[in-house]
């Protein structure tokens, strides 16, 4: 079985962080007048087999840069107004980036000097 849920997304250029189930797919983007707010639609699975995986997604007002690495899920129009909103899924490390850049052992990350 699936369901659709539906989460609102932040709007002051900060990303929002959702956990979805592995094979989520976006189905509607759009921009409620009584909430003034873009809200986000996804279809998941209901198997709680599945893994979660952690996504972030971010709302840019048009004109406004995006780094090249976003991905570009669909627009939300306020229909009484000029303004345009677009949702971007921001980018996951990939595990190359992530091992170019990997987390400190525990004993040096709290100062700690190893014996050999």
């Amino acid at each position: 079985m699936k369901t659709i849920h539906q989460y609102p997304l932040n709007s002051d250029k900060k990303p929002t962080r959702l956990t979805l189930r592995e094979g989520y797919r976006i189905v509607r983007c759009e921009y409620l007048i009584a909430q003034k707010q873009v809200y986000l639609w996804v279809e998941e699975l209901l198997s709680i087999d599945l893994p979660v995986l952690q996504r972030e997604f971010v709302v840019v007002e048009s004109g406004a840069p995006v780094p090249l690495s976003y991905h570009h899920i669909d627009t939300a129009l306020d229909p009484f107004g000029p303004q345009a909103f677009h949702v971007y899924e921001v980018a996951q490390k990939s595990a190359k980036q992530q091992a170019r850049h990997p987390a400190p052992p525990r004993a040096v990350a709290q100062g700690l000097r190893l014996q050999a």
